[in-house]
């Protein structure tokens, strides 16, 4: 296995730039998630650290040897793919096979390696069953047993449970993340659906038109988001904004929202008047009958062990999730008070976070 180091990656079609000079370092064995919406660079990505896309400028090491200019079949990696990309006209054992009758291994030694990883795929009875009639499941197994072996010095997985239904793709979402750690490998897997990377990764890049936002691990992600699109793209219900006119001193631990003061993390930035954002995440806000900053309850959506429950705001409209035993009647008029160690601060015109004592050692992109 390897580490793979990005540096100031990018990648132009014309006059379209997919990839706007990324940087980030994936560590040996890492399961390392590029997380972002539709035509984010994330696929693009992953696809230069393959050799699937040459780069239009920057670097990509592989093992501690650069080979941005390498083609794939120089760069000792397997791809998986989310159509999985078998060839229908075999069976299970001769597509897992394959890669190393292709490399000129002896029949015996393949024979072993692909009883071996038909072994921890859990799919020693299907060896000899066309894929044609597999289910999604068993496909895709067969496609990362291909795959892995190999033993590459890296994995690339471009959503490859994004044909499986919902409740298939979590459970093979788990083997996926067991069979990583059963192996040592490292992983780069590119997926749009921000539950699966915050499940699965070590760590995340956060991307946007071509763009790193932020990378760290998830819990820093989640807890310290460095710009209002991370903010809003990680967390269901994401996090709420309210937006206001102001200033804020170095060292500053409040912000007043009309006339009402809420505590913060001390602010370490100094910024002159200008259009601010506050970020609150809908668990660190509670309902109670004390307070100056109120709201009025809209709706209340019962989910179990807890509840969701919107309200109209001075500075927006909010969500707040709460034990599903506590009383929320629609209509009511109720305090929000904040978590204050929680709160995020960001500069409304660059959308980005400003540096705290709660996310001073975060990277902020």
């Amino acid at each position: 296995m390897a580490e793979i180091v990005i540096k100031n990656l990018r990648k132009e079609f014309g006059a379209f730039t997919a990839v706007k000079g990324s940087s980030f370092t994936i560590k040996d064995g890492e399961f390392f998630m590029l997380l972002g919406p539709s035509g984010c660079g994330k696929t693009t990505t992953l696809r230069m650290i393959a050799g699937l896309e040459l780069p239009t400028s920057g670097e990509v090491w592989l093992g501690g040897e650069e080979v941005s200019q390498k083609p794939a079949s120089q760069r000792d990696i397997a791809f998986v793919f989310q159509m999985f990309a078998l060839y229908p006209h075999m069976n299970v054992r001769k597509n897992i096979s394959y890669p190393l009758y292709s490399q000129g291994m002896p029949k015996a030694q393949v024979q072993a390696k692909v009883a071996e990883v038909a072994r921890i795929l859990g799919i020693e009875s299907i060896l000899d069953r066309p894929v044609g009639g597999l289910s999604g499941g068993d496909r895709q197994r067969v496609a990362l047993g291909r795959a892995i072996v190999r033993n590459p010095k890296a994995f690339m997985m471009d959503e490859p449970l994004g044909a499986l239904d919902a409740e298939f793709r979590e459970h093979m979402a788990e083997e996926l993340r067991a069979l990583h750690d059963r192996m040592g490998a490292t992983t780069v897997y590119v997926t749009h659906d921000q539950l699966e990377a915050m499940q699965m990764g070590d760590k995340i890049v956060v991307m946007n038109h071509g763009v790193v936002e932020q990378f760290g691990t998830p819990q820093e992600i989640y807890d310290h988001p460095a710009t209002l699109f991370v903010a809003d793209f990680i967390g269901s219900p994401s996090m709420n904004f309210m937006r206001y006119d102001g200033a804020i001193n170095a060292g500053q631990s409040s912000v007043t929202l009309g006339g009402t003061e809420i505590a913060t993390p001390e602010i370490q930035d100094t910024v002159a008047p200008r259009a601010l954002v506050l970020g609150v995440r809908p668990e660190h806000i509670h309902l109670s009958d004390s307070g100056n900053y109120r709201g009025q309850i809209e709706a209340v959506e019962y989910l179990g062990t807890t509840q969701i429950v919107t309200m109209a705001a001075a500075h927006g409209r909010l969500k707040a999730r709460i034990p599903a035993g506590q009383v929320a009647r629609v209509g009511e008029v109720v305090a929000l008070n904040f978590t204050a160690s929680t709160l995020a601060v960001f500069d409304g015109t660059t959308g980005r976070a400003l540096r705290t004592a709660a996310n001073a050692g975060v990277y902020h992109g």
